[in-house]
């Protein structure tokens, strides 16, 4: 599908679910009772984050809020990474 086929999402992101399992900087760890923001999680055996499912998932990991956690050596065709890149500041 082409990039920007579709809307965006609330946050003006397109493109967002389904197409791999990204990868992100977090390492694996529960997440703590109560409200966090951006926690990263701490570095150990438990591998790195991977979010949102891939094309050949069921609709369930398919969304952003969906996480496992793989071996940061592991790879797969169902699994990338999302290049972005900040606005310019005026």
């Amino acid at each position: 599908m082409p990039v920007g086929g579709k809307l965006p999402n609330t946050l003006g992101l397109y493109d967002m679910h389904g197409n791999l399992w990204e990868w992100c900087q977090d390492w694996w760890y529960e997440y703590p009772s109560g409200s966090v923001i951006d926690p990263l999680g701490q570095e150990e055996d438990e591998g790195r984050v991977r979010r949102g499912g891939y094309w050949s998932d069921t609709s369930k990991p398919c969304r952003s809020a969906a996480r496992n956690a793989s071996s940061p050596h592991w790879f797969s065709i169902a699994i990338g990474f999302r290049v972005a890149a900040l606005p310019a500041e005026d």
